[in-house]
């Protein structure tokens, strides 16, 4: 007899076909029948007439490292259709674990959590399992950690000969141990300190291995070409699978260049790169408040930073290299303080949810001078969301064929970008209502697409024999209620139900994959 059997669904399988009428079986951990057959055996049935029945969401870009500690029910994921996690992305996870230098640099992006018992790959996957976790997880070796590991404390620098050494010894331990593949955040400190000679020999392990190359590339805005150029040129010398994370060009000035972006990756496509790239569904983000400061102070301690931006002849020159940068992107010259908010301080409560224009204006201050006030101020958390992109660029992005989707979730602080909670209803309405994409190329994209990207074998389809992560969805409820979706029937992880007909279960079903 079959634990649970889905009837009458309308079957979007992962493969980007059109969608068929079937009932669909599961036992155990997995879809045991995929058919038109009649099927009567079966412990609980559900009546999916009317509903769409697809594989469980597969998020390829995101940042659940610490929050599947805090919430190892993973509600924010489960309440979207995310079945499977992947996290380590932008550089920045928790393993190999150097202590509190690792703690302080991805603070701002994944939250805080005081029990790091666990020293590197193994140990912290030993760690998630033994407490349980409600979706499955793969992860990426995070540049960040393997730097604070190889070059100590002060990562703000160039690697030696022996330290990259040491760096590739270690991200070929990590991927052998299980991990997927290798991110970088070249963006963010330390990573922005990582010369070429450092990413073509990490890059050469990860080819070597069969792995996948996730990049967060320097320069998103002014020098978002060049950019881009160097990690297809890094892609193509080592033969690495390149996965360009969150496409986009910040900065109105700069919007114009995204059809050239595309055409790039194209032609890097044709001369035989393996690359594509990823996309969340909104044009603005989130992300550490401090990443808007200069590398020269980003290389500091944050202590050293507070310091840096309480001396009056220091803000100076940090205030002119802002609005005048030369090489690195500044968000705050691109952007503009009116379109920066400042999601959570935690020092500073009042101010959350203003812009810099308005903190400035409260403070009786330029806004940049706002800025530095309570930057050096800050002792805990500090999260912002920034419009970076036009809607119409993210309707170009989106419908490109090599664009798959992630969210960039971020849960460092109790305000979340609305990406972390709604993004696969925002990509599902984009599609289905907006007409952007076939809505069975928009699930393929979410399910087939990540896991064959991935190298998932099990998972991403529905197919007999295949993991049951599985979602059910109503099309026409399919909406954002508060900090919550609607439209979710049922969502199943590895065969047992997490959400049911509106009520969220705590099976704790999921995997470190």
């Amino acid at each position: 007899m079959y634990d649970y059997m889905f009837r009458s669904a309308l079957l979007y399988d992962g493969s980007g076909r059109e969608p068929v009428k079937a009932n669909v079986a599961v036992f155990g951990d997995s879809i045991a029948f995929v058919g038109k057959e009649g099927i009567t055996r079966a412990r609980e049935v559900i009546d999916a007439s009317g509903c769409i029945l697809a594989p469980g969401f597969i998020d390829i870009h995101t940042h659940t490292d610490l929050h599947a500690l805090r919430d190892p029910d993973m509600k924010a994921r489960v309440m979207q259709g995310i079945t499977t996690d992947v996290s380590g992305n932008c550089g920045v996870g928790v393993f190999p674990n150097t202590g509190d230098s690792l703690k302080q640099a991805v603070m701002d992006v994944l939250g805080v959590w005081d029990d790091w018992a666990w020293s590197g790959y193994p140990s912290y996957r030993d760690y998630l399992t033994m407490r349980g976790i409600g979706i499955n997880e793969a992860f990426l070796v995070p540049h960040t950690a393997l730097r604070l590991e190889a070059l100590g404390g002060n990562a703000g620098r160039s690697a030696t000969d022996g330290e990259i050494d040491c760096m590739c010894g270690s991200l070929d331990t990590l991927l052998a141990e299980g991990a997927w593949g290798f991110s970088t955040g070249l963006y963010y400190a330390p990573c922005l300190f990582a010369e070429r000679k450092e990413l073509e020999a990490l890059l050469r392990v990860v080819a070597r291995r069969g792995r996948i190359w996730a990049v967060h590339h320097r320069c998103e805005g002014n020098d978002v070409i060049q950019s881009l150029g160097e990690v297809l040129s890094l892609a193509e010398e080592t033969g690495v699978r390149l996965e360009i994370s969150h496409l986009k060009a910040i900065g109105r000035k700069n919007q114009k260049k995204v059809p050239q972006l595309l055409s790039m990756i194209e032609k890097a496509r044709e001369r035989g790169v393996d690359v594509k790239f990823d996309q969340y569904p909104y044009n603005y983000g989130s992300t550490s408040l401090f990443s808007l400061l200069p590398p020269a102070i980003l290389s500091l301690s944050r202590f050293e930073q507070r310091l840096a931006l309480s001396l009056e002849n220091e803000r100076e020159d940090i205030k002119r290299e802002m609005l005048d940068p030369d090489g690195w992107d500044s968000i705050y010259e691109m952007v503009g303080p009116d379109d920066i908010r400042a999601m959570y301080l935690e020092s500073h409560p009042g101010l959350s949810g203003k812009t810099l224009t308005q903190i400035g204006e409260e403070r009786g201050k330029d806004p940049l001078d706002a800025l530095f006030d309570i930057l050096s101020e800050e002792t805990g958390l500090a999260v912002m969301c920034d419009i970076t992109e036009s809607e119409e660029n993210l309707r170009l992005i989106m419908k490109h064929p090599l664009a798959s989707f992630g969210t960039d979730s971020l849960y460092s602080s109790p305000v979340p970008h609305p990406r972390s909670l709604h993004s696969t209803v925002e990509y599902l309405t984009l599609a289905m209502r907006e007409g952007l994409l076939p809505l069975e190329s928009a699930i393929r994209r979410m399910t087939g697409e990540n896991a064959d990207r991935m190298g998932f074998t099990d998972r991403g389809y529905i197919r007999e024999g295949y993991k049951a992560d599985l979602v059910l969805i109503r099309p026409e409820d399919l909406g954002i209620e508060g900090d919550g979706n609607t439209g979710f029937r049922a969502v199943m992880v590895n065969g047992k139900p997490c959400l049911l007909d509106g009520k969220v279960h705590s099976p704790r079903s999921g995997r470190v994959l």
